[in-house]
């Protein structure tokens, strides 16, 4: 086992003749498990290189090239759920040479991804999907009259995703020729260990059991009553020994638990179940982060790492670091302060706990803290039930992930009128983990819902501040925060309830107001001092203040809107249907007032692919360069009258007296 990340690149000559082509088929067992550790090897190096996912890859090394020994990849189909593990994959297939540039800009992606190549058979990121993708391409191939082998690689906490059971459910219908692999490295599908279980699942694996079970099945398929008492036979004696009976009922011919790291094991059983008819159920047991010692002991620390330095670098001039929290800790503190407050306080979120910030509030609130799994519809509804019966639930929650659960959101939540709380974490860009993880389109789909009150902190303290106040909002509402750290604001204790509706005027200029919505707030400020402009901290996207907005509109040439969120449907729209509304013959002969010229700045109409947070808001125009040069192709520059520019005093949040 190794304890520290090498430096130098291993040795790896198999590794280095599959990369250039060689047929992994053609490998002996002696090889093959060269070959394991050749990748392991590599995996611990490249990813010490280029940073990302980690202990997910360790853990599946034996699986990936039992995989790609077994199957004909890619004529046969691999599909992996939500992608973690997949960089042994890439390693396997060709990309070996570019896994220093994962995760960076124009290198490769940190999922699997169907324009990268055609051994990514489909592209993931969000969890629960593989079984209904793996299953629509077996009922292609069948009804096409491909000979294809179609297999689902899902983990144990991917699986518990509602999606993954109707996709099983539909396959015991439709039974498709595939082969689904449960990787279960937390033991929360069944507890059966010890030898009698690991027996008898290397008995139903061999080819002499299989065998006799098909030969079996078709003779007695003649006679319904008996071949029903044979299986059902088989079903219990299996649910004796093996958490198989679910997947059994479910119309799967269930195999395991077996040893994810027995290689030799794993070969055996692929070849054995390739062939079957119908569809197959897998199950393996493994240990995240697998042969490194560290990330076997803390799964959860190593699921993703930062790239190492192979010497120390070079004394570099002071840069202003960041300081303060991280906006998921923000929240978890508030989560804490306020269950203080109110017993009727309750947190959910699905799977998210260390993500969300809510570590702290399950440790000290655990009859008060519910991580649903992988369920975000089921999340959003629980919500809603909770609500019905006089609890204040608070959801945690990605905004990327809460796109799942959005008709809940809709018809459970927010026609109902019910008082839920939602604190979306990672609104916007997120960086590296590229287009299946931005925020991109919450305000678009929330600003739409009647009900919804959505805040948009442009700093730490705000974020407090309106998470307080969507908290006492006796109805649905959302407060919308990014990754990562804010400007450094300095986070009142106190908590004081906001106008809801009401924006903030942080700069007074002329000639161009600035609209700014979000954590976008210090580039805004930049461009609005440069520029000589006014610059409002809008606070809330819905309500809207109209007041505010239409003052902007009366005595300035220009207004320009600066979120970070898709441009359609977003915030800067929001305002365009204000002023269509106040304005509306703003264009026709004899009108008395002159509706101001708009530039809405935020994401294009495109998905934006992975790299670093800041290069990628420079890529959309949303840095303090892309704001100038923006207003100056629409408005002549002239040189800025800083006189001109008032700051406002932005107002303490002190608690009133009770």
């Amino acid at each position: 086992m190794i304890s520290e990340l090498p430096i130098a690149a291993p040795h790896t000559p198999l590794l280095d003749a599959i990369d250039q082509g060689a047929a992994m088929a053609d490998l002996d067992s002696r090889q093959l498990q060269q070959l394991a550790q050749e990748l392991r090897e590599y995996l611990l190096y490249s990813v010490g290189q280029s940073g990302g996912h980690f202990g997910a890859g360790l853990g599946v090394v034996e699986l990936t090239v039992a995989l790609h020994h077994v199957f004909n990849t890619p004529d046969d189909r691999l599909v992996w759920d939500v992608g973690h593990q997949t960089y042994p994959h890439k390693i396997l297939t060709g990309r070996m040479r570019q896994m220093h540039s994962i995760r960076q800009a124009g290198g490769l992606a940190g999922f699997p991804k169907r324009a990268e190549s055609e051994y990514d058979t489909f592209g993931v990121g969000h969890s629960s999907t593989s079984i209904s993708a793996a299953m629509g391409m077996a009922l292609a191939a069948r009804q096409q009259g491909i000979d294809r082998k179609v297999v689902a690689v899902i983990g144990d906490g991917a699986i518990t995703g509602g999606m993954a059971f109707e996709a099983l459910a539909h396959a015991g219908h439709e039974r498709p020729d595939m082969l689904v692999i449960l990787n279960d490295n937390q033991m929360s599908i069944g507890h059966n260990t010890g030898g009698l279980a690991t027996y008898f699942a290397k008995i139903w694996a061999t080819k002499t059991y299989l065998g006799m079970r098909e030969r079996s099945k078709r003779f007695l398929e003649h006679f319904s009553f008996l071949w029903e008492w044979a299986k059902r036979t088989e079903e219990h004696m299996k649910g004796m020994v093996a958490p198989g009976t679910l997947f059994e009922e479910l119309g799967f011919h269930y195999i395991g638990p077996l040893d994810g790291h027995d290689l030799p094991l794993l070969v055996r059983t692929l070849n054995n179940m390739k062939d079957l008819e119908g569809p197959q159920f897998l199950h393996i047991r493994t240990v995240k982060g697998k042969g490194f010692g560290p990330a076997e002991d803390d799964p959860v620390g190593y699921h993703a790492i930062n790239k190492l330095e192979a010497t120390p670098r070079k004394p570099q001039p002071a840069q202003p670091k960041r300081k303060g929290p991280k906006y998921q800790d923000v929240f978890g503190q508030w989560l804490c302060d306020m269950a203080a407050q109110d017993d009727k306080l309750v947190g959910i979120t699905p799977a998210m706990c260390e993500g969300s910030g809510m570590v702290d509030f399950a440790a000290r609130y655990p009859e008060r803290y519910y991580d649903v799994a992988i369920a975000e519809q089921h999340a959003v509804t629980l919500a809603a039930g909770m609500a019905c019966d006089g609890l204040k639930p608070v959801v945690a929650i990605y905004s990327t992930f809460l796109q799942r659960g959005y008709d809940q959101l809709i018809h459970d939540v927010a026609l109902q009128n019910l008082d839920v709380t939602f604190g979306i974490d990672r609104a916007g860009l997120v960086g590296e983990d590229g287009p299946t993880h931005h925020g991109a389109f919450d305000l678009s789909y929330l600003r739409c819902i009647p009900n919804m009150v959505i805040a948009a902190p442009s700093d730490e303290n705000e974020c407090r501040q309106l998470l307080y106040t969507a908290y006492q909002h006796p109805g649905p509402a959302a407060v919308r925060y990014p990754r990562g750290t804010g400007p450094g604001a300095e986070i009142a204790q106190a908590m004081t309830a906001l106008e809801i509706g009401k924006a903030v005027t942080e700069l007074k200029g002329s000639r161009v107001a600035i609209l700014n919505f979000g954590a976008l707030l210090p580039a805004a400020r930049e461009a609005a001092e440069q520029l000589g402009a006014t610059l409002l901290d809008m606070r809330w996207v819905k309500p809207l203040d109209e007041a505010a907005v239409l003052e902007a509109a009366a005595n300035h040439e220009l207004l320009v809107t600066v979120e970070e969120n898709v441009v359609a449907g977003g915030a800067g729209s929001a305002i365009n249907e204000l002023l269509n509304h106040e304005y509306p013959l703003s264009n026709a002969e004899g009108a008395s007032h002159q509706a101001p010229a708009i530039i809405n700045l935020g994401i294009p109409d495109a998905f934006i692919e992975h790299g670093s947070h800041s290069g990628l808001l420079t890529e959309a125009g949303l840095d303090t360069d892309g704001i100038i040069a923006a207003v100056n192709r629409r408005i002549a520059p002239r040189p800025a009258d800083t006189s001109t520019v008032q700051p406002i005093k932005v107002a303490t949040y002190e608690t009133p007296h009770r």
